[in-house]
């Protein structure tokens, strides 16, 4: 990763049948040696054949019982999830505050409202970097923060934050390769994906067409 020279202005990037059953017929001889089936035998083999089926019926749902369906992921509106203005973010601003870029309300699949917010430092001049957060409900109401997805040192500028049918989150990310690059025109463009695994949120990143915010 390049090193950037102040605070915001070096911009770095780091880089992200089913089946189906066959049936098995058989069939069978009367010949000699063999008695003639009789309507009693019958009787006996479909009520025992009858009983067998009963018995798996009554034992399938049991085997097969699945656990509360997973709540589809979907958008929530901003009155319904923390708001991301009463946050204390990670962001190490000095005497700056706080601006929120970009964020959305939504229910990411756990059945808890939450709010994904890209944040950076209002400086006075220059074009700080972006933070991406997760913010869940928190002890007394305040937000608490459950996940930063992309920190502000990796020196990406958040346009746009997006809640996928899926449940992952997307956004798209600008940044500029070195100091010699003028602020009004960074080279460097990503599309990114975080998809939650086993507990945490997995980032990737894909190069995306250069286009100025």
């Amino acid at each position: 990763m390049l090193a950037h020279t102040d605070h915001w202005r070096g911009r770095l990037v780091e880089t992200a049948v089913g089946t189906t059953a066959g049936q098995r017929t058989a069939t069978g001889r009367t010949g000699p040696g063999r008695g003639r089936t009789t309507p009693w035998h019958w009787g006996v083999t479909v009520g025992g054949c009858a009983a067998v089926v009963a018995a798996a019926l009554a034992a399938g749902p049991a085997g097969g019982t699945t656990g509360p369906a997973r709540p589809t992921p979907r958008a929530l509106p901003a009155a319904a999830a923390p708001d991301p203005a009463r946050a204390e973010l990670p962001l190490d601003c000095g005497p700056f505050p706080v601006t929120i870029a970009v964020s959305f309300a939504a229910d990411l699949g756990d059945g808890r409202p939450g709010t994904v917010a890209a944040a950076h430092c209002a400086a006075g001049n220059g074009t700080p970097p972006d933070g991406v957060f997760l913010l869940g409900p928190g002890p007394g109401g305040r937000p608490a923060v459950l996940a930063t997805l992309l920190s502000e040192r990796e020196n990406l500028i958040v346009s746009r934050l997006a809640l996928r049918s899926d449940g992952a989150i997307t956004g798209h990310a600008q940044g500029y390769s070195s100091d010699e690059v003028p602020r009004f025109a960074p080279d460097i463009s990503l599309d990114l994906t975080w998809t939650h695994k086993g507990g945490a949120w997995d980032r990737s990143q894909t190069a995306a067409p250069l286009a100025l915010t």
